[in-house]
């Protein structure tokens, strides 16, 4: 009877082996974890922030479809729409959500159990979603890319760039939750620059095109362009007025000076988008967001674009392209 028995624990051992060599998938499928990913943006928009994204969880071993499956949705700038992309990723089961930009609020605010991860450009304390930068709220955590006190930094380039300049108009989207303390940054900075400065509201589409306009009929010495997503979108518009009026404009992400700003100061965007994956894997491996205090960047660059400033008929002086981490020629 032992013998017997042994046979046939033998045998059940050796099928066990046979089934998981032949079909690895199984496991894999089985071990992979689901993640949603929303967007209020476009496919198309955050396909630059999925690619890092991905790239980098596949760094960490978590690697589609394997170990990771990714559930995305897109709003496709319909808003209303998120609150139901939570509570349909909640219902299948995701053991996090992952989002950014303009939908971050929606999705940390509204009712969910599952944790989230976000990357945004706004101050989390003021958007009401931590109690400061060591304190994340409501079961989730990431990264900001608002660093307020940069402003001052931009402002001294620009008056390095435009030694004559004596007033600079500040282009900002009101309801971007922080520009108030960028303002404020600003407003003392150009005191102490002897500086004055108009500044230019654009909450929605009209009220941009009034700014343009106004920029159109009486065109400061500058411009500073402080970025958020609202900004990033209508670009080829603001930056086609300001290189019509031969109008140096500062701003704080490399893409605006790609589009044709003259100069750029501020955080390497696509590196605080692969941080975002530090986030999910701690939380997946079972931390808690709330002990995961929320980043700011780390690395900087400053991005010159010579093209637009021959195009502007403006030299940049030698000091300030020594220290571009980048200079734009073509």
């Amino acid at each position: 009877m032992r013998t017997h028995a042994h046979r046939s624990r033998r045998r059940l051992c050796l099928g066990i082996a046979a089934w998981i060599a032949a079909s690895p998938w199984r496991l894999a499928r089985a071990a992979a974890r689901r993640v949603g990913f929303i967007s209020g943006g476009t496919a198309d928009e955050a396909a630059v922030f999925l690619a890092t994204l991905r790239a980098d969880l596949a760094r960490r071993g978590l690697v589609e479809p394997e170990t990771l499956v990714l559930d995305l949705r897109f709003a496709n700038g319909d808003l209303g729409l998120v609150p139901r992309f939570v509570a349909e990723l909640e219902r299948g089961q995701a053991a996090l959500i992952v989002t950014h930009g303009v939908a971050t609020t929606l999705v940390v605010e509204a009712p969910r159990t599952v944790p989230a991860v976000y990357e945004f450009s706004a101050d989390p304390v003021a958007s009401g979603i931590a109690a400061d930068l060591a304190h994340p709220l409501l079961n989730a955590t990431g990264l900001t890319l608002m660093m307020a006190e940069l402003n001052g930094k931009r402002l001294e380039l620009l008056r390095e760039i435009l030694p004559g300049a004596r007033q600079v108009g500040v282009l900002a989207n009101a309801l971007h939750p922080g520009q108030e303390l960028e303002r404020a940054v600003i407003e003392d900075k150009a005191r102490q620059l002897g500086l004055r400065v108009s500044a230019f509201t654009t909450r929605n589409a009209t009220e941009l095109d009034a700014a343009l306009a106004a920029l159109s009929a009486a065109p400061p010495d500058g411009l500073l362009v402080l970025s958020d997503g609202f900004v990033v979108a209508h670009r080829r518009e603001i930056l086609e007025t300001a290189l019509a009026r031969r109008l140096p404009v500062m701003s704080g992400w490399a893409v605006m000076a790609e589009s044709g700003a003259l100069c750029t100061y501020g955080p390497r965007v696509a590196e605080s988008y692969s941080r975002v994956g530090y986030f999910v894997e701690r939380i997946l491996k079972g931390a808690a967001p709330s002990s995961l205090p929320i980043e700011q960047p780390t690395i900087l660059e400053l991005v010159v674009n010579l093209k637009t400033a021959r195009r502007i008929g403006l030299q940049v002086p030698a000091a300030v392209l020594a220290r571009a981490d980048r200079v734009l020629e073509a």
